[in-house]
């Protein structure tokens, strides 16, 4: 898939139809729930996979961006697809890529080429349900071939502006394309500029909405050692002592939200609850790399890709509430188009000191220019740059051992600002 345009964006349904029918529309071949949003797509994804698999059923999951491989998008019960499988995919879909991109003005892009890979292998496997995250949007996002019966739509904020539009209002609009006539919706808590785009169109297609606060959500939660227990409303009942290893608030909102997808998709509601204990078991299965994740003890080094101020705020509140650091630095990289400062000015209540690097992406912004939005918001003295990850993440952990006595164990780096920087980090801490 060399030849493809890695960042290229050209958003019709055309070339993805065409290619997808000279394959013999593999997405037909199973019902799909489809995600979207602007913050938790992933996360709830993961845990709508682990929740089917604890109901016996064969998955097939389609998420991205990928940390490591590209493999990792086009996951079979719950692990990401083999080499050798993704290459036979690959071989099968290439020869009629080359046809589409014959009658065409434009070629296919990469993401048009791994969801078609991902749609023929769910087929192949084949799959009971795909668990399907849309790419940028939604009316117009490559995925949006599948017109699931079960729509998920997880809090919408302001991101991608330059492709969706500037307001939550415009986001809304194009992520709520992805719901079709007949479908269930399981829309998160939304603020209230997007909520009325959605339910216009869950009334256009005569879709049933199912909203976090009215028909489920969550009822309790209490942190606990490596996640936390939750109590939730599901659209079948209340499922209590549900624990979810994974911290925040708002893992706890898209674990209520993942509940209500797979209960809507298995059919329970007023008269049926699902299975207790396999709801316990599916959630404690759950895992949502690099959102919080901990790769190293003494010191304590998390991972975490928020790259917008919605998801830095939850993060933010997330370490406040569930990880009593006495001294935290943060690694931070970022992307050209991001906000960066208003993602440091949310850091900056929790960490000591920050180092700012560059991330590897063709997109990310230099380190001197993020060094100075840094110096602004925590003061110069406050502010380490290192240009390469390894001496980034060196220079975090020294700074964090630094005049502490005794014992590491509250001392912490966090490494956050993009899933690329926590691609980076993870490569060379994982290993």
């Amino acid at each position: 898939m060399a030849g493809r345009g890695f960042t290229r964006m050209v958003f019709e349904l055309d070339r993805i139809s065409s290619l997808l029918d000279l394959l013999g529309s593999p997405q037909r071949a199973y019902p799909s729930i489809h995600l979207t949003g602007t913050n938790g797509k992933t996360s709830t994804a993961r845990m709508i996979d682990s929740l089917l698999r604890a109901f016996g059923l064969h998955t097939g999951r389609y998420t991205s961006p990928h940390l490591e491989t590209v493999r990792e998008r086009i996951s079979l019960d719950g692990e990401p697809v083999d080499e050798a499988r993704f290459a036979a995919v690959y071989q099968e879909i290439k020869p009629l890529a080359e046809l589409v991109d014959d009658r065409s003005a434009e070629p296919l892009t990469y993401f048009d080429m791994t969801t078609a890979l991902a749609f023929a292998t769910f087929a192949d496997a084949p799959v009971d349900i795909a668990v399907v995250e849309v790419g940028l949007g939604g009316a117009e996002d490559a995925t949006n071939v599948i017109q699931a019966g079960v729509c998920v739509l997880t809090p919408i904020g302001l991101d991608h502006t330059e492709w969706l539009g500037d307001t939550l209002q415009d986001i809304a609009v194009a992520k709520s394309g992805i719901i079709h006539p007949g479908a269930t919706v399981i829309c998160a808590g939304q603020e209230e500029e997007a909520v009325r785009p959605i339910l216009q169109r869950c009334a256009e297609v005569g879709a049933t909405v199912a909203r976090e606060g009215t028909e489920f959500g969550v009822l309790r939660r209490a942190v606990a050692v490596g996640g936390q227990v939750l109590t939730l409303q599901g659209l079948g009942g209340v499922y209590e002592e549900v624990f979810v290893p994974l911290h925040g608030a708002h893992q706890a909102q898209n674990a209520a939200v993942a509940l209500a997808a797979v209960e809507a998709f298995l059919g329970a509601g007023a008269r049926r609850q699902l299975d207790v204990e396999a709801v316990r078991e599916g959630f404690a299965a759950a895992s949502s790399p690099g959102r919080l994740e901990r790769v190293r003890t003494a010191p304590t080094i998390l991972l975490d890709g928020a790259h917008n101020p919605q998801g830095m705020a939850a993060t933010v509140t997330a370490l406040q509430e569930e990880f009593a650091f006495s001294k935290l630095v943060a690694v931070v990289g970022t992307l050209a188009d991001k906000d960066a400062a208003s993602l440091l000015e949310l850091l900056e209540p929790v960490v000591d000191q920050v180092v700012v690097t560059r991330n590897s992406s063709p997109r990310a912004l230099p380190a001197k220019e993020l060094a100075a939005l840094a110096a602004e918001v925590f003061g110069p003295d406050r502010v380490e740059v290192a240009e390469e990850m390894p001496d980034a993440i060196e220079t975090a952990v020294a700074l964090a051992e630094e005049d502490v006595p005794g014992e590491l164990a509250g001392v912490g780096v966090l490494i956050t600002g993009s899933v690329v920087t926590v691609a980076d980090a993870r490569r060379l801490l994982k290993r």
